[in-house]
């Protein structure tokens, strides 16, 4: 099984015990508002996704790992690897992604993990390249992004929802481990 530990976090696959607390984190309005339409997710939306997320860890050999920290063992949310499909024109490409229960914010945790996520895609996974794709407005994801030393590529808009899109990327060469 696939495993990262950082100082704080231990990023890994999904285990049934994360449903509820993911179900929480993804109901959260303030979570949910600069994803997709902004919908906050129930259970069973939340359900579904997990099983999807552990196909593209079985069909990619990547995903989204569950990220818990190391002193409670609590699920502060996610962190991951995944093909950005539903933006065809950044592909093919893979994108590092995050989101965190709002009391888990402000903390560096976004930060650490997504690091950690990059570092796993470049050097373990062997990939050349990674994209994040933010909203324009999310200060706190454009931070993120910064501190992983990704730079603005394009502009773009998202095909369903319509809202502008900022498209970032690294590749190997310019990472810093």
């Amino acid at each position: 099984m696939t495993e990262i530990r950082t100082p704080r976090l231990l990023l890994r696959r999904w285990y049934d015990d994360d449903l509820a607390p993911m179900a929480d984190i993804n109901a959260d309005p303030h979570v949910m508002r600069w994803v997709d339409d902004g919908s906050v997710r129930d259970l069973e939306d939340t359900a579904t996704a997990i099983e999807e997320w552990e196909e593209e860890w079985d069909e990619e050999g990547f995903g989204l790992f569950a990220v818990e920290l190391l002193g409670s063992g609590e699920l502060a949310g996610f962190t991951g690897l995944s093909v950005p499909g539903f933006l065809p024109e950044v592909m093919p490409a893979v994108a590092v992604s995050w989101r965190f229960g709002s009391q888990f914010w402000g903390q560096g945790y976004a930060s650490e993990a997504a690091h950690a996520t990059l570092e796993f895609a470049l050097q373990d996974r062997g990939l050349d390249r990674v994209i994040s794709i933010s909203r324009l407005g999310d200060s706190a994801s454009e931070n993120v992004i910064r501190k992983l030393g990704m730079v603005p590529e394009r502009e773009t808009v998202h095909p369903v929802y319509a809202h502008p899109l900022r498209v970032h990327s690294i590749d190997l060469t310019e990472f810093q481990a």
